[in-house]
């Protein structure tokens, strides 16, 4: 199997559809209204990765492998409160260019290691040179607090080899309880938060005419040569005015 060749409609649909979720958080922005999305990343599997899973699930390697696995292509979207990952959801299912066929709520029914997330399987049309193909694209949206968490775990799994031990297994499970009343709390003075940063942005933004008048000052002020030229072209300006 030419894997470059099977691996590139994935490469092209994970792009595809960050460049369409960061669009909808871009224009929610420019509307001053809330974006329930924070970021967005992507990431296809690679080889290795495939075949460790395909024979940890003992699935064949041939051309229907993604269907099987599902998550070849990954998007994650991150979302600054809990409330955002409904939204979020509620979006992709609104959307007539992705078709949601499974769904796995980890937000309320977190996984026994204490991740928590909400994963969407969609079926994802897409444009190639041999004309359109569907394949199955693994959005995951969790929270800063969740995607923390995540990447904390999955370092150690690297690092055990799967193995954590029990001890450090149980304060991960403490942390994600943690990390899950901090997502809670932040979700209960959430309009206040939202409201502060509005302001707070607000004050940073400076006008662009502002921008380049002081720009424009800063050049005069630190080009001798030109103020120099400036302040003789106005005097021989003022000298034919007064004739």
């Amino acid at each position: 199997m030419d894997w470059e060749l099977y691996l590139l409609p994935y490469e092209q649909a994970v792009q595809e559809i960050k460049v369409k979720l960061k669009n909808i958080r871009n224009e929610l922005r420019k509307r001053k209204e809330h974006a329930p999305i924070e970021f967005v990343t992507v990431r296809v599997k690679s080889i290795s990765s495939i075949y460790a899973k395909a024979n940890r699930l003992q699935f064949p390697i041939d051309e229907n492998i993604a269907w099987e696995i599902r998550d070849i292509a990954g998007v994650r979207v991150i979302c600054q409160f809990l409330d955002d990952i409904n939204a979020v959801v509620q979006m992709i299912r609104e959307r007539n260019d992705m078709r949601i066929y499974q769904e796995k709520d980890y937000v309320s029914k977190p996984k026994e290691s204490g991740y928590r997330g909400y994963h969407l399987t969609v079926e994802y049309p897409l444009i190639t040179a041999r004309g359109q193909v569907t394949i199955p694209v693994e959005i995951q949206i969790r929270t800063l607090g969740m995607n923390f968490w995540a990447t904390i775990e999955h370092s150690l799994n690297y690092k055990y080899e799967g193995i954590i031990p029990s001890n450090i297994r149980q304060r991960l499970i403490e942390a994600a309880k943690a990390s899950y009343t901090l997502d809670s709390e932040m979700n209960n003075i959430r309009d206040e938060i939202k409201e502060a940063q509005v302001k707070f942005t607000q004050k940073e933004e400076v006008p662009m005419e502002s921008l380049i008048s002081l720009m424009d000052l800063s050049e005069y002020a630190l080009n001798p040569e030109e103020r120099s030229e400036t302040t003789s072209s106005r005097r021989d300006e003022n000298r034919r005015n007064g004739e």
